[in-house]
């Protein structure tokens, strides 16, 4: 469980008119049980999703593939993406792992399309952008 803090005393004693002890630790129990409602196991998840976007090459992979609405061959994204072939595969490798992509094989060819859960997040970031 957290620890009070003098910022924590001061803010509840804000908004209180008065803090006494019993205040700070109620408050650091509802603290407590809304970062449990999390769980390590979600947050590492999304922290997951949220590192393999944290890379030019592989947050342009994504947008390019929302944008294009199908899937695309490896050979098309090696046209966006200003890589290698072997940082490529990782990429696209990352991004799978983090369920961002779905890769499938058509032949000799690899073709990769954006999940829902990529769409999705391109679109909340667009709106971020756009609703500045």
């Amino acid at each position: 469980m957290a620890q009070p803090t003098e910022r924590l005393q001061r803010y509840l004693e804000d908004e209180l008119g008065e803090c006494r002890s019993e205040d700070v630790e109620r408050r650091l129990d509802e603290l407590g049980t809304l970062e449990a409602a999390l769980g390590k196991t979600r947050v590492d998840a999304e922290l997951d999703v949220l590192t393999a976007l944290g890379n030019r090459t592989r947050y342009t992979l994504v947008r390019v593939l929302v944008a294009a609405g199908e899937e695309l061959c490896v050979c098309e994204l090696n046209a966006v993406a200003d890589v290698t072939e072997s940082g490529l595969s990782h990429a696209l490798g990352r991004l799978v792992e983090a369920g961002l992509l779905e890769g499938r094989k058509d032949g000799r060819w690899k073709k990769y399309r954006a999940t829902d859960r990529a769409i999705t997040l391109v679109t909340v970031l667009e709106g971020c952008v756009d609703g500045e």
